[in-house]
């Protein structure tokens, strides 16, 4: 029997600075048996730093071919693709092909170096492509505050995220950035 996801509440309280983007969002995330609560908090992490009233979480660990988070316009248009860890480039060339802005959200400092040396060349011919990162102490940290029902005050200016959760824990997490998209 397999087994099943295991769900968590959030409700996040979202002031980006940066984007002038303030709001509240009621979550509920389903972890799926194979993911970490790291990988899920970093899925609430992207959720924060690119959320809009249109930002969703995709089936991108249970479908080859989605994203983790996705945005769509009005027309239905994905225009925002998240990809979290190191996908390939043929997965981002076939996401930027199919979205009008990729991020790739990449973790585990040690396999993101090797991904980024071996990658950068073909990566960088990818216009429309942002990539960020996590360091490994603080994703450990962002995993820490996970719990199946959670309220977290996110603040986000100039690239550094504080977190805040209802027991009083604080993290502050300085964004990596690998490349700057060539799109908005």
């Amino acid at each position: 029997m397999a087994l099943g996801a295991t769900i968590y509440k959030s409700e996040l309280d979202i002031s980006d600075l940066d984007r002038n983007y303030y709001a509240s969002h009621s979550l509920t995330v389903a972890r799926h048996p194979s993911e970490t609560e790291g990988r899920m908090m970093l899925r609430l992490l992207a959720f924060c730093l690119w959320g809009s009233d249109t930002l969703k979480f995709a089936d991108g660990l249970s479908k080859d071919g989605e994203p983790a988070l996705q945005d769509t316009d009005d027309t239905g248009a994905i225009s925002l693709w998240v990809e979290l860890g190191v996908p390939t480039v043929k997965q981002l060339r076939k996401a930027a092909g199919r979205s009008g802005r990729v991020v790739v959200f990449a973790y585990g400092e040690d396999r993101v170096r090797t991904w980024w040396e071996s990658c950068r060349a073909d990566l960088e011919k990818i216009g429309k492509l942002a990539i960020f990162t996590i360091q490994d102490k603080q994703f450990e940290e962002l995993a820490g505050l996970a719990a199946r029902h959670m309220r977290l005050a996110v603040t986000i200016e100039d690239r550094v995220v504080w977190v805040a959760d209802s027991e009083g824990r604080n993290l502050e997490i300085h964004l990596g950035t690998l490349k700057e998209s060539g799109a908005s």
